[in-house]
C-alpha cells in the first residue's frame, strides 16, 4: 500500500512544472511542508513490518531526494529568469533603488573644525540649555536693568516675570559659561557651541537664529596676551599662515577690556569686496577679559583669578571659508547647496 502511494507521488513530482513563485510554493507545503505528503509518508513507514521497511527505506528516501531536487531546481529557474509572481507584481533580479551617501552640514563641519583647533589647546567642550531664564542670560553677565538685549526687540521672550525672572530663547552660548563657573572650580578651559535666538530681521547677513561657539580660560595670572596668542593660532590654523589679525577696541558687558578681532579678508585678499564692504577686513569675533563682576556672581575670587572670553558666529567663519555670501542658505535645506559639500573633509 504504501510503495503504491510513494509511485504515484513520485509521478506527480516528475510531472511537475511551473514558472510561477506562487505555484512552486504550493508544492513546497504539499510535499515538503512540516504536514506535508513527505511528513505523512515517514510517519507510516514507522508502522511497516521490519521486512518491508529493508525494502521500502531506501525508496522513501530516493523520494524525499527527489521532491527536494525538483523545488531546487524550479527555484534556480525562477531566480535566473527574473519572472514576476502574480500577487505583487515586483521582479526581484532588478537592480535596486540606489541612494546617495549623506554628508556633513557646511555649519557642522566648520564646528568640527573649529573645535577641534582648540581641543590641541586643551579646551574641553561644554553645553547647555536653549531656554534660559534671566540670570544665567543676563544678569550673571553683568548685563545691566535697562540694556537694549533685555528688550522684546533684540530677545525671544517665552515668559515675563517669574521665581527666576524673565524666561527667554538663549541669546549667547555665554549662559554656558556662568552655568559652568556656578558648578565647579578653576581652572576652567572650554568651548560652548551651540544655536543662539535673537529677534532680528531675516536678510543676507542676519537670521533670527544661527551658531555660535563661545570660548572660555580661567585660571591664575590669565593675560590679555593670553588672549591675543591663543586667537592669533586660532585664525592661522583655521585660515592659513600668513592671515593677518588686527583687535579694535570694543564694549561688552561681561568683558574689560573688550575687544572685536578682524581678519584680512579671504575672499577678496585685503583688495576690497562685498563681504568686507570694500575695507579688506572682516570681523569675526568679539572677546576681552572676563570682568571681575562675572566671576564674582559666579562664585570665584575676582582677586585670585582672571580670565578671557570670546565668541563667534560660525556662520560668519563659514562665509569666509567656503565664499558663501548669503547666510540664509544655511537653513533653507536645499539639496543643490548642500550637496556642494559631500566632499568636503576639514
Amino acid at each position: 500500500m504504501l510503495q503504491e502511494q510513494i509511485t504515484e507521488y513520485s509521478a506527480e513530482i516528475n510531472a511537475f512544472d511551473t514558472s510561477n513563485a506562487d505555484e512552486l510554493e504550493q508544492f513546497r507545503i504539499r510535499f515538503l511542508g512540516t504536514k506535508g505528503i513527505i511528513k505523512d509518508v515517514f510517519d507510516q513507514f514507522k508502522a511497516v513490518s521490519p521486512e518491508e521497511k529493508r525494502v521500502l527505506g531506501k525508496v522513501l528516501n530516493e523520494f524525499k531526494q527527489l521532491a527536494e531536487a525538483k523545488y531546487s531546481t524550479l527555484t534556480d529557474l525562477i531566480s535566473d529568469t527574473g519572472l514576476k509572481t502574480e500577487d505583487s507584481g515586483l521582479d526581484l533580479t532588478l537592480p535596486g533603488e540606489g541612494f546617495e551617501v549623506g554628508a556633513r552640514h557646511p555649519l557642522a563641519l566648520v564646528r568640527r573644525e573649529i573645535i577641534e583647533i582648540f581641543n590641541k589647546l586643551g579646551f574641553s567642550v561644554a553645553e547647555g540649555p536653549e531656554i534660559e531664564d534671566d540670570w544665567h542670560n543676563f544678569s550673571a553677565l553683568n548685563f545691566p536693568e535697562e540694556h537694549p538685549a533685555r528688550d522684546m526687540q533684540d530677545t525671544f521672550f517665552i515668559k515675563k516675570g517669574g521665581e527666576n525672572g524673565d524666561i527667554a530663547l538663549r541669546t549667547h552660548t555665554s549662559s554656558v559659561q556662568v552655568r559652568m563657573m556656578e558648578a565647579g572650580k578653576p581652572p576652567f578651559r572650554a568651548l560652548m557651541p551651540g544655536r543662539v535666538y535673537r529677534n532680528e530681521a531675516i536678510s543676507a547677513r542676519a537670521h533670527c537664529f544661527f551658531h555660535q561657539v563661545e570660548g572660555l580660560y580661567v585660571d591664575e595670572n590669565v593675560s590679555f596676551a593670553d588672549l591675543k596668542q591663543t586667537l592669533f593660532y586660532f585664525v592661522q590654523e583655521l585660515y592659513g599662515e600668513g592671515t593677518k589679525v588686527r583687535f579694535r577696541p570694543s564694549y561688552f558687558p561681561f568683558t574689560e577690556p573688550s575687544a572685536e578681532m578682524d581678519i584680512s579678508c579671504t575672499i577678496c585678499k585685503g583688495d576690497g569686496c562685498q563681504m568686507c564692504k570694500y575695507s579688506g577686513w572682516v570681523e569675526i569675533l568679539g572677546c576681552g577679559m572676563v570682568d571681575p563682576n562675572v566671576l564674582e556672581n559666579c562664585g570665584i575670587d575676582s582677586k585670585k583669578y582672571s580670565g578671557f572670553a570670546f565668541g563667534m558666529g560660525i556662520e560668519r567663519i563659514a562665509n569666509l571659508k567656503f565664499e558663501i555670501k548669503d547666510l540664509r542658505l544655511f537653513s533653507e535645506n536645499d539639496v543643490r547647496f548642500l550637496k556642494q559639500y559631500k566632499t568636503v573633509i576639514l
